[in-house]
């Protein structure tokens, strides 16, 4: 006998975002994989019945590193129990989903996705910035903030990003904000170019810090921001109005 393994995206924060699919799965498990990023909101919410095993990263101190998390799915999945792998946003929009599909695969265990309601959407949103416009951005590119463009072989194209009309979003980009902004402006993006840094983007402790690209590191620096923050680069920022009062966040509504 084998159980199942479902992929679940919970979303950017809170159960308001939460899928109806995802709380039905969650409400079936028996085993729930789970770390920090879906919030406590979801995490207090979780089944009592399920196991619950912690795979969460505080600090940079790993509770369990990325092949034991599969080893462990892949056992309690043998054991004929539905295992939940439930991950904050989407399970593929860096959420190590594709790594973990094919882990299960090679496993010959049967795998549900549930897709998430990803924060690089959410977020801008939340705060009244669309990440396309008709007027400002007809693209959006979402990127990754742990990748260093000053390392020599760098996974990204900063040339291609700096010279793209469209809107770039990052995700978990605060510790190399300086670094990202001056490889834009290196590579041909405008000094100018107006960024916004959205912290806790749906928790009712929300701060947005705006400014331009050139110095926004230093801006963000001087808040004092830290993560969890969604950082969106382009024009689309100018419709940013810190006045609205009808922009509130989901979490607690």
């Amino acid at each position: 006998m084998t159980g199942k393994v479902y992929l679940v995206g919970s979303g950017p924060g809170g159960t308001g975002l939460l899928t109806q699919r995802a709380a039905e799965i969650i409400h079936m498990a028996d085993v729930i994989f789970y770390d920090q990023l879906p919030g406590e909101e979801i995490l207090s919410s979780l089944p009592k019945k399920a196991e619950k095993i912690d795979c969460g990263k505080y600090g940079g101190s790993h509770t369990l590193e990325q092949h034991e998390i599969e080893s462990l799915m892949v056992d309690r999945a043998q054991k004929d129990l539905t295992v939940v792998r439930l991950k904050g946003g989407d399970p593929f929009l860096f959420g190590r989903g594709g790594e973990e599909i094919e882990t299960l695969r090679a496993a010959g265990i049967d795998i549900g996705m549930v897709p998430g309601v990803t924060s690089a959407l959410a977020v801008p949103a939340s705060v009244g910035i669309p990440v396309t416009h008709r007027k400002y951005a007809s693209q959006v590119t979402i990127l990754t903030g742990h990748e260093d463009p000053t390392k020599t072989r760098p996974a990204l194209d900063w040339k291609l990003l700096a010279q793209g009309r469209g809107t770039i979003v990052i995700l978990m980009g605060v510790a190399n904000l300086k670094k990202i902004a001056r490889a834009l402006i290196a590579n041909g993006k405008s000094g100018k170019t107006p960024v916004a840094v959205i912290e806790r983007g749906l928790r009712k402790d929300r701060r947005v810090t705006t400014g331009p690209l050139a110095t926004i590191g230093d801006m963000a620096a001087q808040a004092g921001v830290k993560p969890p923050a969604v950082i969106v680069i382009g024009d689309v920022v100018r419709l940013y109005d810190p006045t609205r009062a009808d922009l509130i966040p989901y979490e607690g509504e």
